[in-house]
């Protein structure tokens, strides 16, 4: 049964789903040259939808590799109950990805942490998965945030940062000398892992964090989490007057016109149109 189970998940990668799964996928990889020769890819996989499917594209990616580059698929427990690691155990094997998993008590240490804890958390475990990828000889690690990831980024940034900025395809670690981090499902949408993963029937984690069913507590800062669905939300509504929306967010972050921004910030630097000013 489980053979059945990978032969049909590969199988609808490889077919149905070519399009909108492995296309955008090499897509991104070529458009912002996110593999070379010789990389060898630490693939992190969290036991989501997202991460799940992007062993399975980096594997089919390598049955068809123009160029010789390896991968190693890195699970970091942050703390998970029982149930949530022998689900994402179960789906490794059902879908033959052979996961290397090591453990950290990141949810412990976080946990009574009032303000930020989701971004305490987030740093934390790129540490971690930076550190035990360089363990296993990795100059890469890969991350599954995909296209509607991006464009909530985009406007969350906006709404409650006040700033313009993007979760860029691909990032230099400042920590962790000669490593990068990629994002190749950064064309992909949501939507279409969904449908994959119900096409399929698989099962995957939902959401494995404690901070979910935590109750806001003395003025704490709301979860980031509670503010992506509202953005998401947000997007959607917009979307029923202007099907054209979540493309026109993305193109924005590629159209910024330097002549008719205010300030800009340049390697950590402000800059005023002032400067140009004549």
């Amino acid at each position: 049964m489980q053979d059945n189970v990978n032969d049909k998940v590969e199988k609808s990668i490889r077919k149905k789903f070519h399009k909108q799964l492995f296309s955008r996928f090499a897509k991104a990889i070529n458009e912002y040259k996110l593999l070379e020769e010789g990389d060898h890819i630490a693939v992190c996989i969290s036991g989501g939808k997202d991460s799940m499917l992007m062993a399975k594209l980096f594997q089919e990616l390598k049955k068809h590799n123009k160029f010789d580059f390896s991968l190693s698929f890195l699970v970091m427990d942050p703390g998970y109950n029982k149930v949530n690691r022998e689900t994402l155990e179960n789906n490794a094997r059902l879908l033959n990805i052979p996961v290397t998993i090591f453990q950290t008590q990141i949810f412990d240490a976080v946990y009574e942490i009032e303000k930020s804890p989701c971004y305490l958390c987030a740093r934390m475990r790129r540490g971690y998965l930076y550190n035990n990828a360089k363990k296993l000889g990795c100059n890469k690690i890969a991350l599954g945030h995909h296209y509607d990831d991006v464009i909530e980024t985009i406007l969350m940034g906006m709404l409650y940062g006040a700033q313009i900025q993007t979760m860029m395809p691909k990032l230099h670690s400042t920590h962790f000398n000669g490593m990068e981090l990629i994002r190749p499902m950064y064309l992909i949408r949501e939507e279409d892992i969904i449908h994959w993963k119900d096409y399929n029937n698989l099962n995957f984690l939902q959401c494995a964090c404690r901070f979910t069913d935590r109750v806001q507590v003395s003025g704490s800062d709301i979860s980031s989490e509670s503010k992506r669905i509202e953005v998401k939300n947000l997007i959607q509504k917009l979307k029923e007057t202007n099907p054209y929306i979540e493309g026109n967010i993305f193109k924005s972050v590629e159209n910024i016109n330097l002549d008719t921004i205010i300030a800009y910030k340049e390697n950590g630097v402000k800059h005023s149109f002032l400067e140009r000013y004549k």
